[in-house]
């Protein structure tokens, strides 16, 4: 996998973790509707990727926000996304970031789009990066301050890996 694709695709899995830490460190977060109706929405569109990209051998399996009985039942989820997007990060090849693939029309498109492999999973990794953003002003307005997670942060750490 071309490298920055891979720095963003890592830096993703690191920075989710580590606004997970703060939001569960802040109680009126952890229980804020917004954070994990984002949470939730967050970790689906990951497997969401991860499925499009992949040889679409099963449906694709939907959630809903309030199905998660806990927060913890809810990171458990965001685990099981996490662990998806390493598998597929370890199994595309170079090759294959190249191949064309159908989006279905997830957003109300009438047209369907064609892109690579490796823009859909930038695209993910982006996704990711906006919904963050979110839940940090989110998490200021609740009174928590949150992580600094820019990708410029996280090569400065030296690449740390993540574990949700």
């Amino acid at each position: 996998m071309n490298s920055t694709l891979r720095d963003l695709i890592d830096h993703q899995l690191w920075a989710d973790a580590q606004h997970w830490e703060a939001i569960e460190a802040h109680a009126p977060a952890a229980a804020d509707t917004a954070i994990l109706e984002r949470l939730h929405h967050l970790h689906m569109v990951q497997r969401a990727f991860v499925w499009v990209v992949s040889d679409r051998s099963t449906a694709f399996v939907r959630s809903v926000p309030g199905g998660f009985a806990s927060i913890a039942d809810l990171r458990a989820f965001a685990r099981g996304s996490h662990e998806r997007i390493v598998g597929c990060r370890d199994g595309v090849s170079d090759a294959r970031l190249a191949d064309a693939i159908e989006i279905p029309r997830w957003f109300g498109f009438k047209e369907p789009l064609t892109i690579t492999v490796g823009e859909a999973l930038t695209q993910m990794a982006m996704h990711s990066q906006w919904h963050r953003g979110q839940n940090a002003t989110r998490l200021r307005e609740l009174g928590a301050q949150p992580p600094t997670v820019d990708l410029i942060a996280w090569y400065w750490k030296g690449r740390p890996s993540a574990r949700l």
